[in-house]
C-alpha cells in the first residue's frame, strides 16, 4: 500500500585530530521524512553552534532526497528544549516511560525554500567541526 521504505542513512561524524569519530549526526530518510536517530557533540563543543550546524546540514541533505520533514524521539529529561529552538513541535507523548518521565514525539515541517538557501553556509560550517 505505501510501497517500498527505501531506507537510506544519513550521518555526520565529527572528528577529533586524530580521526576519530567522537560525536556527530545519525539518522535515515524513508516516506519523505528524516528520522533523527541520534545526536551527540562532544562536551567541549557544547554550546558553539555544533549541534544546530549538524540539524542545519542534516535537514538540507533530507531537503535533497526529497524529504518533506523530519521527526525526532527524546525522553523529557533530554533535549526538547533544544529541538524546539529549532522549530520542531511535539505531536506526540508516551507518558510515565521511562516510569517517572516521558518520551517526546517531535517533528518539523521543512520549508523547502529556506532549507535550500541556507545549506550552503551550513555545510561549510559543518565541515570545520
Amino acid at each position: 500500500m505505501v510501497g517500498p521504505a527505501a531506507p537510506r542513512l544519513l550521518v555526520i561524524p565529527i572528528r577529533d585530530d586524530g580521526g576519530l569519530v567522537v560525536g556527530g549526526f545519525w539518522g535515515c530518510t524513508s516516506f519523505q521524512w528524516l528520522y533523527v536517530q541520534m545526536l551527540f557533540v562532544p562536551e567541549a563543543l557544547r554550546g558553539l553552534g555544533v549541534g544546530s550546524a549538524l540539524m542545519a546540514s542534516a535537514e538540507a541533505a533530507a531537503c535533497g532526497r526529497g524529504c518533506r520533514g523530519a521527526y525526532v524521539d527524546v525522553f523529557s529529561f533530554q533535549a526538547g528544549p533544544f529541538y524546539e529552538k529549532l522549530g520542531y513541535t511535539l505531536f506526540g507523548v508516551l507518558d510515565d516511560f521511562p516510569p517517572g518521565y516521558d518520551r517526546l514525539y517531535l517533528r518539523k515541517q521543512f520549508d523547502m525554500m529556506s532549507v535550500r538557501s541556507d545549506a550552503a553556509a551550513d555545510r561549510i560550517e559543518a565541515r570545520n567541526l
